[in-house]
């Protein structure tokens, strides 16, 4: 997708939303190159077999299937993704596919208002179908939805980028449809894909009471319920959560045979998980961002940040929640099997340093440290059924909302050239992955 691939123009790839604002007047950086993966998959793979790497996640690009969203197939975006796929297979490397990380096509946005409109669900079934189709055979593991809750509630709700759009009641509509298509592509995922294994991947920033107030550590609890209680809610209870139901009058009502059809339409709980708020009733809060009658902060009642600064503003390292995290999650859904899809740290000030100093990436490393054993912690004592884990990402890549500033890649991308450089914390890695290059000087492979 758009964060990677370039080439948002070659092989009748369609325009998506990201396109369209990115062209922009005075918008800055765009995807047209990102990290060219287009042309530079198979050196990548090769540095995932470097490193040890056993599994790699990648969205597909929607209008890079279907250029205008529910048209005629485009044969040579299904082409590119094939022959990534038999890459991966043949590095010994199994894929985790996502269907939809954001990047809509404009014409479904500009026809009838995208994901905020009902018509948005049979066309994204009618994309599905196409990709289980074509490549269904080549992955076991996939998703639908890559963090619905931030989509929906920043391009619909909140009037940020890509669509600018503030209207909460389009946000409502937005986190209804995914889950009407969630349940529709599942159902046509089971029949095109026997034996595979398909989930919606949800995020959430854990919730800590900003006192020991009774007030505080229930809205702390109203916060996860409407993060992620407002997807995975209805996936494995029927209904929304009653603390969203009490307060939001605009929240659309889950029928009957919506709760039928979404129950078991998890084969795994796939969970991005990075950082920490702090949370403090407020009954006189505005319902926003899936959000109601609390408010959230970055620090404490005496001023200190709840953890170290990252480069990304809204992203500090609390290593202490990420067990907590894992274990709400199984403690309320009791879900078979939980991939943390996402975990990952962009150094302060990277994207300004010099090479050397950029490679030299201690703090990843330190976050890596730290967290890693939580999850470890959360399986070996607390019983929760972790499987995996995915790092943000093998590569520098185009941040949504941030351009090329932000770097979360534990391989440096310099824009201009397209050179990769492994940083220390691949070296890191390499020494979990028990990788033979763990204590080598490694060189990324060439890009020539």
């Amino acid at each position: 997708m758009e964060q990677v691939e370039g080439e948002n123009a070659t092989d009748g790839r369609g325009p998506s939303i990201f396109d369209t604002a990115d062209s922009l007047p005075g918008h800055g950086d765009t995807s047209q190159v990102a990290d060219d993966f287009y042309h530079l998959y198979a050196v990548d793979i090769a540095a995932m077999q470097l490193l040890g790497v056993k599994h790699f996640r990648f969205s597909i690009s929607w209008s890079r299937v279907i250029p205008d969203g529910d048209g005629a197939v485009n044969q040579k975006g299904l082409d590119f993704y094939a022959r990534l796929l038999d890459t991966l297979h043949a590095a010994g490397v199994e894929p985790l596919v996502c269907l939809y990380h954001w990047d809509l096509p404009q014409a479904l946005q500009s026809n009838f208002g995208g994901w905020a409109s009902d018509q948005i669900v049979p066309a994204f079934v009618k994309y599905a179908k196409v990709v289980f189709q074509a490549l269904g055979d080549k992955s076991e593991y996939w998703t639908t939805f890559n963090e619905p809750i931030t989509f929906c509630f920043l391009h619909y709700g909140a009037g940020t980028y890509p669509l600018f759009i503030k209207d909460l009641r389009q946000a409502w509509n937005c986190s209804y449809n995914v889950l009407r298509a969630h349940a529709a592509v599942v159902k046509e995922f089971r029949a095109l894909v026997p034996g595979g294994r398909i989930c919606m991947c949800l995020n959430s920033e854990w919730a800590v009471p900003l006192t020991n107030s009774t007030a505080d550590v229930d809205a702390a609890q109203r916060k996860m319920e409407a993060e992620l209680g407002i997807f995975a809610d209805p996936i494995y209870k029927g209904d929304y959560p009653a603390s969203m139901k009490q307060r939001i009058s605009s929240l659309p009502k889950i029928t009957p045979q919506l709760a039928h059809d979404l129950n078991g339409s998890m084969d795994y709980f796939a969970l991005n998980f990075y950082t920490s708020t702090y949370v403090a009733a407020d009954e006189g809060a505005t319902c926003t961002w899936g959000r109601c009658d609390f408010t959230l902060s970055q620090t404490d009642k005496a001023g200190d940040l709840i953890g170290a600064e990252a480069d990304s503003g809204w992203l500090k390292s609390t290593p202490w929640a990420f067990r907590p995290n894992l274990n709400w999650v199984n403690n309320r859904y009791h879900p078979k099997e939980i991939v943390v899809s996402e975990i990952g740290w962009d150094v302060k000030g990277e994207g300004t340093m010099p090479l050397m100093q950029a490679l030299n990436d201690t703090s990843r490393i330190d976050f890596f440290r730290n967290y890693i054993p939580e999850a470890t912690d959360a399986v070996n004592i607390d019983k929760v059924p972790l499987t995996g884990l995915f790092v943000w990402s093998l590569l520098d890549n185009y941040e949504v909302g941030a351009g090329y500033q932000n770097r979360f890649g534990v391989a440096h991308v310099d824009y201009r050239t397209q050179q990769r450089t492994f940083k220390a914390s691949a070296m890191y890695l390499a020494g979990i992955f028990n990788s033979s290059m763990a204590n080598a000087s490694l060189t990324y492979p060439s890009v020539a």
